[in-house]
This record gives structure tokens, C-alpha cells and sequence, in this order.
């Protein structure tokens, strides 16, 4: 009798075993997947951080945070809409986003380049004529459209481009090392800033799409 209770005690001990080994077999599978998906994720702010930290460019640059989720190296880590709201340099600019509900189109947006007015940009439209495009979802989602190219554009695409704008209508861009225009009137002031998303470059006006006139 007592032969037969060791006997089940170590098929009951085996069995355990094995289950444990089961386990333990399938949790590096699915802990794996776990990782890898952050990774994946993370993947183009971790690229795009070094950049960050050496590659921009132009005369506005010193006016972004230099830490912090507004920095260079915070927005590398958010989707574009995400990354401009920490940057005050670009809080004009993320009220109308938010007014024309672009958020979620320009944070699920992949690779794209995104020219964005600076808060000086919007100082140039004459007050009444700016609440009345804001007061407009229509007009200024075409307006804000008309700032974003669903392709990533370098530094070199831009001595010479023409691209294809979300609103429809094309922007041309201009220049050479680090003085570039955009539809021969605006300038960046500050090029080549990454976010998870996108290229950005801030520039010092508001760009027109050719069939609107703000204020009419």
C-alpha cells in the first residue's frame, strides 16, 4: 500500500512537472510578442530621436523647448498633432487642428510632412478675418489640408519640390542648404523636426490653398 502512494506521488509530482514545463514553454511565446510589438512601435521614434537631437535647422529652432515633451527629443516620441501640442511655439496652429477635428487623421497618418505655421504665422491674418476661418470648419479644414503632404520630404526634396498637399492642390518649395521658401512667400523657420509620424517644417506664414480667400 504504501509502494502504491509513492508510486502516485511521483506520477502526481511528473505531472506537475509537466504542466509547469508547459507553462513555461508557451509564456516565452507569448511574453515575446509583447516586446516585439512595443519595439515595433517605438521603432521610428528611436530612429528619428537622433535626428532630433542634430539635424534641425533655421532661425526659430532656439524658440522650441530644449526639454521636456515640447523638445526635439520629446516630439520625436509623439504622433505630429500630439508633438505640436506640447510645443508652444505651434499652440495657434494646434486650436485649429483640434477646431477642424484633424487629430486623429494626422496622428494615424503615417510618414507624411506636415508644414506648420508658427503662432507669428497666424499673427499676420488680420484678427476678424482669422475668426471667421476659424468660425468656418469647412474653409479651415481646406486651409490645414492644404499643410500637409502624405510623403516624407527631406531637406534635399525641398531645393526644388512640387507635392501634392491632403487638400488636393500642389505646394511648391524652393531654396538651398538651410533657406528654403514654400510657394515662393513662406519661409521655415524651422526644418527637418521629427515626430513618430512625420517630417515637420514650421514656417512663418499661413499657406493659402489657390481656390480660397480667407475673409471673403
Amino acid at each position: 500500500m504504501r509502494a502504491k502512494r509513492i508510486v502516485v506521488a511521483l506520477s502526481v509530482t511528473a505531472a506537475v512537472a509537466g504542466l509547469s514545463a508547459c507553462a513555461n514553454s508557451e509564456a516565452p511565446s507569448s511574453s515575446s510578442n509583447a516586446p516585439a510589438m512595443s519595439t515595433s512601435a517605438q521603432a521610428a521614434p528611436a530612429s528619428t530621436s537622433s535626428e532630433a537631437a542634430t539635424d534641425q535647422f533655421g532661425s526659430a529652432c532656439g524658440a522650441v523647448p530644449t526639454s521636456g515633451p515640447g523638445s526635439f527629443q520629446g516630439m520625436a516620441t509623439d504622433p505630429v498633432a500630439t508633438a505640436a501640442s506640447n510645443n508652444p511655439v505651434l499652440s495657434t496652429l494646434v486650436t485649429a487642428v483640434k477646431k477642424a477635428k484633424l487629430v486623429d487623421t494626422l496622428n494615424g497618418a503615417k510618414d507624411i510632412t506636415v508644414f506648420a505655421p508658427a503662432n507669428a504665422a497666424f499673427d499676420k491674418i488680420p484678427s476678424a478675418t482669422l475668426n471667421k476661418v476659424l468660425a468656418d470648419d469647412a474653409t479651415l479644414k481646406k486651409i490645414l489640408t492644404y499643410h500637409v503632404v502624405g510623403q516624407k520630404i527631406t531637406p534635399a526634396d525641398l531645393a526644388s519640390g512640387d507635392f501634392k498637399t491632403l487638400e488636393g492642390a500642389m505646394v511648391k518649395t524652393s531654396g538651398s542648404g538651410q533657406d528654403f521658401t514654400i510657394n515662393g512667400e513662406s519661409h521655415v523657420i524651422c526644418g527637418n523636426v521629427q515626430t513618430a509620424n512625420a517630417t515637420v517644417y514650421i514656417i512663418d506664414t499661413v499657406l493659402m490653398p489657390p481656390t480660397t480667400k480667407p475673409g471673403a
